[in-house]
C-alpha cells in the first residue's frame, strides 16, 4: 500500500513539474499571452453586438490588457520556437521578425490611442473594435497559420 503511494505522489510530482517546465516555454506564453487578448477583444466586442451592457471598465480594462501584451508579444519569438506546443505562429515571423515587431506595435498604438479617447457609450465601442481588431487582423492575416 506504502508503494502505492509513493508511486502516486513521484508521478503526481513528476507531472507537476513537466507542466511548469511547459508554461515556460515561449510557445506556451505566446498562446496564453493571445487568450489574453481574444478575452479581451470578445469583452469589448459583446458590447459592442449590445450582448453587454456598456461598461467603461471593462473597455478601458480590455485595452490596457492589449497595450500590455503587444509590448511584450514579440519577445516570446526565439529562435528554435518555432514549431511544438501547437503553435500556431507562421514561419514568417521568423523570416520578417522587424515587420512582426512592427505589427505588435501597432497593436499598442492602437489600444492606447482608444485608452486617450474612450467611448462613453456603447455607441462608440464600434469604433473601438473597429480600430484595434485592424491591428490583430493585419497581423494574423500574416503571421498566423490557418488551421
Amino acid at each position: 500500500m506504502k508503494l502505492k503511494l509513493v508511486f502516486a505522489a513521484a508521478t503526481a510530482l513528476c507531472l507537476g513539474i513537466g507542466a511548469a517546465i511547459a508554461a515556460d516555454e515561449p510557445q506556451v506564453v505566446r498562446q496564453e499571452m493571445m487568450k489574453k487578448v481574444g478575452g479581451a477583444m470578445g469583452a469589448i466586442g459583446a458590447i459592442a453586438k449590445g450582448e453587454k451592457p456598456f461598461d467603461a471598465e471593462v473597455i478601458k480594462a480590455s485595452l490596457e490588457t492589449m497595450a500590455e501584451v503587444g509590448k511584450t508579444f514579440p519577445d516570446q519569438f526565439p529562435a528554435g520556437s518555432e514549431t511544438g506546443m501547437d503553435s500556431e505562429a507562421a514561419p514568417a515571423i521568423w523570416a520578417n521578425m522587424e515587420d512582426f515587431k512592427a505589427k505588435a506595435a501597432a497593436l499598442v498604438t492602437a489600444a492606447e490611442g482608444q485608452l486617450a479617447q474612450l467611448p462613453t457609450d456603447q455607441a462608440g465601442v464600434g469604433a473601438v473594435m473597429k480600430a484595434v481588431g485592424s491591428t490583430c487582423g493585419a497581423c494574423h492575416e500574416t503571421y498566423r497559420l490557418k488551421k
